[in-house]
This record gives C-alpha cells, structure tokens and sequence, in this order.
C-alpha cells in the first residue's frame, strides 16, 4: 500500500529534549542461546547480566548498564532504539514533545528494562519505538583490561539506521527533534534517498535510508581499528560462519568508515565499523552524494548485495506488536542505481560533474 500520511510532521511549540548520543537497542529474539552464542561467544560483547528471558550486553569501553538487550520473544524485531539525555528534565521535555506531536508515549520510573531508571517510550512520527532516559546503572568501564581484549573487540556503540518510506519528512522532523545532518544522498532533481544525522559529533547517531518502512535497517558497533575488522572476519570464516556475513569488509564513501554487515541468527543486520570523522563544531558542512556515484555505498566500487537494500528487521510498537511495513511509491535507491535502468559511475564525463550534469560530493 502507498503511505497514508506523508504530511509533514509539525515542529512542536516545547523544547525538544537535550539529546547526548545513542545508547541501547533492545532486540527481540526467538532463540536467546543461539544469540548469546553469536553476541558474546563470536563478538565478544560483555555480559553485564542475564536470566532466562532477557541478555544485558555492553561493549569494551562503556560505563552505562548496556548498549544491547537480547529479550527471548515470538517474532524478531526492533524493541526500542534508546537515547540518553542530558537530565530527568529532558525526560520529562521528551514526554512533552511527542505528546504534542500526538504520538503514543510510555512512562516507566522504574524504567522497561534492568539498569535504566525512569525512562519514556513513544511511537515516534515514523513508527518507530524510540526511548529517552537519563538514569542508568553504572558498571565497571573495561577500557584497560587488556587481560579480556579481543583481536576483534567492539569497543563502542555507534549508530543505529532506519528505513522509512518518506526520507525527506523524516529528516524534517530529527531536524526538529535536534540532531544535525552530516550527510546525504540526492539525485539530479533533489529527491533524498538518504541522510546520516548526529548528536554526538561523529557522522550518525542514527541515519535514514529509503525504503519500505518502518523497519530497523541495522545497529551499528565500533571497533578501534580496520585490523579488528578483519580478525572478526577470520573468527567467521573459522567456524564456517561465513554465510552470515552479507556484505564487506569495505570502506565507505559515505561516513569514511571501514565497515563489515554481518547478520546474527534472526538475520537482525550488526554493522561493525571504524575510523569515521569528527562532526562537532556548529557548522560542520554538509556533504551531498550523488545517488549514481558508484563510490558512495563503497570507495573502492565494489557492488551492493541486493539484500542489504531489501532486507531489514521488523519494529515493534508499544504492544509489542509489530509495525505495519508501508511501501516506499517513488523510487528506490536500488531501483535507481542497481535495476534494470539504473546506472552508475566511478569517474564523470567532465570535471565535476556526472553524465547529466549533477555536480559531486559537494558540500553545503
């Protein structure tokens, strides 16, 4: 079916909630063991705690209770995507905001899951289970105990990526919410298929991709070199584990980032990534890609797997049902630059410029 409301979201007359980064996503998952052994015994994320139902993972360098929550469910999908803020004020600021954006909130002063106090859940404009919280349980940081370092150690959570069918109205309505875009993909005639946005100063916190939606496109973990990147990929291949890596490894012409798409037992896409940019300062230029630039998905060319366009993870609203998925009706970026009348390029036919004119990688 086409998207029912494609009106834009209208910025609400409260101040939006002081946003510091992305914290935790809570996955569901239909068999725990099989997920403990791909998150704790291949990636090596850190145990914080753990029962029958429910796994609290957190990476080598964090001091919050988790960046992760596996919770044993029916159908795998997208729980909730978490943003830490600055204070309980902006809690309370976050139950505001999406209050007068008509959107379904949650408050918990318990929290929804161990380690986070009080905390709101919404279903945000585009469908999505966004969480706001300030208090959490601090736990030891591992950031020196080289004794239990991994050739392949996550040491951060990065970012998280969602599809939604209408690109354009969702980056409004983050615009709004208070993050900054770093960079896009447009076409000839201005229409985006996609833009990474930021609160912490590096490239995203979260980006936006085109397509249908709402769906959880990936959740992203940070290492701190290429060559932990590689090793993961050996640890992979040595217990025959190759066919769940979906794409990479590869650098990034979008983010600059040397990345790996690995997918876990119920096919929820981990992106492991490093060596991105810094993105603080107020005016840190856009950088709009051009849609057929061959190097944008991948700097060295290499194509994109099909799956990593179509596929992507159900999300759940405050139910725990899951989303209605809405098609995207315009085009897709994979129909555009990898259908049968698609087209890409490595170099234009004139400098600066592709072959219908759209000038490259500029920044605004």
């Amino acid at each position: 079916m086409s998207n029912p409301n494609t009106n834009p979201i209208p910025t609400p007359s409260v101040t939006a909630p002081d946003i510091l980064r992305c914290a935790y996503a809570e996955l569901v998952v239909t068999d725990l063991a099989a997920s403990r052994k791909f998150y704790v015994d291949v990636l090596g994320l850190h145990v914080t705690e753990e029962d029958d139902q429910q796994i609290y993972l957190r990476s080598f360098e964090e001091f919050i209770h988790h960046n992760l929550v596996l919770t044993q469910g029916p159908v795998a999908a997208l729980k909730a995507m978490a943003f830490r803020v600055r204070s309980n004020e902006d809690v309370d600021a976050a139950e505001a905001y999406y209050k007068e954006l008509g959107c379904r909130t949650e408050r918990r002063a318990e929290g929804f899951v161990k380690g986070i106090g009080d905390s709101v859940r919404v279903e945000d404009p585009l469908g999505f289970p966004y969480e706001f919280f300030f208090e959490t349980t601090h736990v030891e940081r591992l950031h020196q105990r080289y004794d239990i370092y991994s050739a392949g150690e996550l040491v951060r959570l990065d970012h998280f990526n969602q599809v939604t069918p209408d690109v354009p109205r969702g980056r409004a309505y983050l615009e709004d919410l208070g993050f900054h875009v770093t960079e896009d993909i447009q076409d000839d005639k201005g229409v985006t298929y996609a833009a990474w946005m930021h609160r912490k100063g590096t490239v995203h916190d979260t980006a936006l991709t085109g397509g249908n939606g709402p769906r959880l496109h990936h959740v992203a973990f940070s290492t701190h070199e290429k060559h932990n990147i590689i090793q993961i990929c050996d640890k992979m291949g040595a217990l025959r584990m190759s066919d769940r890596i979906e794409r990479g490894p590869g650098r990034h012409g979008v983010s600059n980032a040397f990345y790996l798409y690995i997918l876990d037992p119920d096919d929820h896409r981990i992106e492991i990534y490093t060596q991105d940019y810094y993105t603080g300062d107020p005016d840190n230029p856009v950088i709009t890609w051009d849609v057929h630039d061959n190097q944008r998905r991948d700097w060295w060319g290499n194509p994109v797997v099909p799956s990593w366009y179509t596929e992507a993870s159900l999300v759940l609203d405050l139910d725990g049902n899951p989303q209605e998925v809405i098609e995207r009706t315009d085009s897709s970026e994979m129909a555009v630059t990898v259908g049968a009348d698609g087209f890409s390029y490595t170099r234009p036919d004139a400098e600066g410029e592709d072959s219908k004119g759209f000038k490259l990688g500029h920044q605004l």
